[in-house]
């Protein structure tokens, strides 16, 4: 797709190809690093739009790169833990439509360390009723 960010990752300034392999990327951009360093996403190179899209060879070029990405931030910024996840469609958080797994690494000296999705989903803040069955 012409129009899809993560079809064409260098046209986002700045934005660095880590690792690839032959069906995904790891991609770093500038912007990532100012919220955590290290952060990172992997993503099909063929538009896909959601993790559920993603064929077999994908998945296992995406855990491939996982692995690597893991072993070069573990080298580099010597994190003591990871957030990591795929978001899906935009009620799930996914704000562009291309597959995109995120790799953060995650300090004990950063303001949101321990605050992974299970702090933000048990805190009262957030807390909805039980979702009404629509039968």
């Amino acid at each position: 797709m012409d129009t899809c960010l993560f079809c064409n990752p260098m046209s986002f300034p700045n934005q660095k190809i880590v690792l690839e392999n032959e069906s995904c990327y790891f991609l770093q951009s500038p912007s990532a690093q100012d919220i955590l360093e290290g952060a990172g996403l992997i993503i099909p190179k063929a538009h896909k739009e959601t993790v559920f899209d993603l064929s077999q060879k994908e998945w296992s070029d995406t855990y491939e790169l996982m692995q690597k990405a893991k072993s070069l931030l573990d080298s580099e910024f010597t994190p003591d833990g990871y957030t990591t996840g795929w978001n899906v469609n935009q009620v799930g958080g996914q704000s562009i439509p291309h597959a995109h797994f995120h790799i953060i690494p995650r300090f004990n000296d950063e303001p949101y360390a321990g605050r992974g999705i299970r702090s933000w989903i048990k805190s009262e803040d957030n807390r909805r009723p039980n979702r009404v069955s629509k039968v």
